[in-house]
């Protein structure tokens, strides 16, 4: 098997046909010896800013000292970003060896695992396998049912911010949205929780109280935040001042603050997490495709805001970042999100829009989806590639700022496209 064979091999097997639940995972992972049961993790569940504040815990554990596991999804540039070590991605050859120990296991399942499902016992295996000493582990999606939910009690399980997303699995309101999320809380485990939603903080404090976890809620009021400039944000929380992190986003330092909270709380259950370690790990954290600059001037921003939750906070950024400034925006949303609660949102900052479809099935036509836009009375107009809608977003830009935004599915593409457009 080579490396393109393997990635065949794990985007074949689809949900379709797939009933939720964690028996897939558990056949799995049993077949092939348990290697989630050698491991300790950090269980990160919420709708949005769950791979920053993942990434941000990541890159803070790593300073202390520990050897890290890091499971996130989706990828941006390449698969392998998934798995990473210390920062490090899954090397293609280890990747091939893995999927030759995984698929024969998988294969002799009478009911064969879900892509994800695939993933999720590659990572377990790899990080055994190569020892870490923590995982930070991104949920997928949900909590309950989602495949990461066959560990153990975690050393810590964090909620970040909830909105309304995945309303067809998880349910319609945002108590039910919260319940899903809250499978993440086991026995007796840690619980630390981004919060501000008060019906959905009734069903953690609930869900907490019942399986006697301790439940730590973020005190945004001990977060002082200036702003920023296009190369940081300066914030101060709880006595740790003058942190400049990398991610720009408006949003970030309250990540920050929820990623601060809970590796203080591992610090009161024995793990050795200095104050500096914290310092170190957020100026030096790196995470692709949230509200990241690829050129200052004129500036193009790449931004993974795929829902209205996220969108609100992206234009909020937007607006704290390029204050009066309109914007030539390139979009793609896929069809089953709320695309109008999103555009309204993006529509009075908007100069122009074009559109394309991500590379998946679930994307919304470029056509339809511009054709959606123009209800707003805004101009748009539909590309017939990401590469023919970077190039033309650029050249209506022109000394204006453009943003690409609506999926992190189409983010690599678009980092690509604009990197060989830059190169000429």
């Amino acid at each position: 098997m080579n490396y393109e064979q393997t990635l065949e091999y794990i985007h074949a097997v689809q949900w379709a046909g797939h009933k939720p639940g964690l028996t897939r995972t558990r056949t799995l992972l049993a077949a092939l010896g348990d290697p989630h049961k050698q491991l300790r993790f950090v269980h990160v569940a919420g709708t949005n800013g769950k791979g920053s504040t993942a990434a941000m815990m990541a890159s803070c554990l790593q300073a202390a000292g520990y050897r890290v596991g890091l499971y996130t999804s989706p990828f941006i540039n390449r698969f392998n970003e998934r798995i990473q070590i210390n920062g490090v991605q899954i090397p293609d050859e280890e990747l091939v060896k893995l999927v030759e120990q995984v698929k024969p296991a998988a294969d002799a399942m009478e009911d064969v695992p879900t892509e994800f499902e695939i993933i999720t016992a590659l990572g377990m295996l790899y990080f055994a396998q190569q020892k870490c000493e923590i995982v930070v582990l991104e949920v997928g999606l949900g909590g309950t049912l989602d495949s990461t939910n066959v560990i153990d009690a975690p050393e810590c399980a964090v909620i970040t911010a909830l909105g309304m997303d995945h309303v067809k699995e998880l349910g319609p309101t945002l108590a039910d949205i919260a319940a899903a999320k809250a499978g993440i809380i086991k026995k007796e485990c840690p619980v630390v929780s981004y919060g501000g939603v008060p019906e959905a903080d009734i069903v953690i404090r609930r869900v907490c109280a019942e399986k006697h976890a301790e439940l730590t809620e973020v005190d945004f009021s001990r977060l002082k935040y200036e702003g920023g400039s296009l190369d940081a944000v300066e914030f101060d929380f709880d006595g740790l001042t003058d942190v400049h992190l990398p991610l720009i986003g408006s949003y970030q330092p309250r990540n920050a603050a929820l990623a601060i909270t809970a590796l203080r709380v591992m610090r009161t259950h024995g793990w050795n997490i200095p104050e500096n370690a914290i310092r170190t790990g957020l100026e030096t954290v790196s995470w692709p495709g949230r509200f990241e600059l690829l050129r200052h001037a004129p500036a193009f921003l790449l931004d993974g805001s795929h829902n209205a939750h996220g969108m609100r906070a992206t234009v909020q950024s937007l607006r704290d970042r390029f204050p009066g400034q309109k914007f030539v925006f390139l979009v793609s949303i896929m069809a089953d999100k709320d695309v109008d609660q999103m555009l309204s949102l993006l529509a009075p900052l908007a100069v122009r829009f074009v559109t394309v479809a991500a590379h998946t099935p679930r994307a919304m036509t470029a056509e339809t989806l511009a054709e959606h836009i123009r209800a707003y009375g805004c101009r748009a107009e539909a590309a017939a590639s990401i590469e023919a809608g970077v190039a033309r977003a650029v050249e209506l830009g022109g000394e204006g700022p453009v943003c690409a935004l609506g999926t992190l599915y189409f983010s690599g593409d678009v980092r690509k496209a604009f990197a060989e457009l830059v190169k000429g």
